[in-house]
């Protein structure tokens, strides 16, 4: 399955995040930021439906949460970053 992890710079950032995007009616789910696309050692991400992301990103900017980085993750376990 493929999905997108948005990456946050603290736990409460993802739990605020995850809040905003569940009251949207968008499933997400806090995980820890897998080791691969974990630069800072200590983050967490927001995982979400590839189909969710556009609907997501308006939600995020409209409450004014900015991601720090967005991957997509492909069904053979690999990231790559999402430019926007």
């Amino acid at each position: 399955m493929t999905y997108y992890l948005i990456v946050c710079r603290s736990l409460t950032y993802a739990q605020r995040t995850a809040e905003a995007l569940e009251r949207s009616g968008i499933t997400a789910h806090i995980i820890r930021s897998p080791k691969v696309i974990d630069r800072e050692g200590c983050s967490h991400s927001v995982k979400i439906s590839e189909r969710n992301l556009a609907d997501a990103l308006t939600v995020l900017a409209r409450v004014g949460l900015t991601p720090k980085r967005i991957y997509i993750a492909s069904r053979d376990g690999s990231y790559q970053e999402v430019l926007l």
